[in-house]
């Protein structure tokens, strides 16, 4: 018999052990979300959350399907933080203002020179010295989070998210719509500068901190969190101009 069964069939014991064992799981999920977030987010919050997550996942989880415990118990801990974030308005009037204002100096510069602009030309762009700049990116970290849910901060945006966390993804239609954005963020991700392409690799693929990757390109780790910003926007910014946003949910 599979050890792993739906809470019908799971003993009080062999539950507990089980959230015990992948109690590190959710710390680790609610650390690297929190890294996104401002600082007024309470990370304990989060870990709270993504216990309920986990919880979820072992008593609905079901080892028929192929599935290791681990990674449904990801999907439903990620899943659990980001629906709660989702309702709170936690970035400041300020900060959307300013991301809007990067992404629309990022798409005008990219249409005028065809190629992805420099930090230098952005803050030219919006008129600012690249101290400044670099201090609105410093700033908008918090926003990133929303930045990879949706490509806009409408209310009747696309939730990029609904590509890789809902039942519907079987659809032949989520399907197609999912293949053609992986596609866009593919296509963005190539035209990046080197150093922002690497860092956006170390962080979403090889899941590491900003500080272990400040340390494999020799900067220092406020100024990978620029660059993360920065190449998160320069992500929105592509894929508004190309991803359409008028679908029906």
């Amino acid at each position: 018999m599979h050890p792993y069964r739906a809470s019908p069939k799971l003993d009080s014991e062999e539950r507990e052990r089980l959230i015990l064992e992948h109690l590190p799981q959710v710390r680790l999920i609610a650390r690297r979300i929190h890294e996104r977030l401002p600082e007024s987010v309470s990370i304990e919050d989060l870990i709270s959350t993504g216990i309920v997550g986990l919880i979820s996942a072992i008593d609905h989880f079901d080892p028929t399907h192929n599935v290791k415990l681990r990674t449904y118990a990801e999907y439903k801990i990620r899943g659990a933080i980001l629906d709660s974030l989702r309702g709170l308005d936690w970035a400041p009037r300020q900060q959307r203002r300013r991301v809007k204002q990067i992404e629309a100096a990022i798409a005008a510069l990219e249409q005028k020179f065809k190629t992805a602009p420099t930090e230098e030309q952005i803050a030219a762009q919006l008129q600012l010295s690249i101290e400044d700049y670099h201090g609105w990116l410093v700033e908008v970290r918090g926003v990133n989070l929303g930045s990879l849910e949706s490509t806009s901060s409408d209310d009747d945006s696309r939730d990029l998210l609904r590509y890789i966390s809902d039942d519907e993804e079987s659809w032949p239609s989520r399907l197609l719509e999912r293949s053609e954005l992986e596609r866009l963020v593919a296509e963005a991700i190539d035209k990046m500068p080197p150093v922002e392409r690497t860092v956006l690799s170390l962080y979403y693929h090889e899941e590491m901190t900003l500080r272990e990757i400040a340390k494999i390109v020799d900067l220092h780790e406020s100024r990978i969190s620029q660059l993360k910003s920065q190449g998160i926007l320069r992500l929105r910014a592509y894929i508004e101009k190309r991803w359409p946003m008028t679908r029906g949910r």
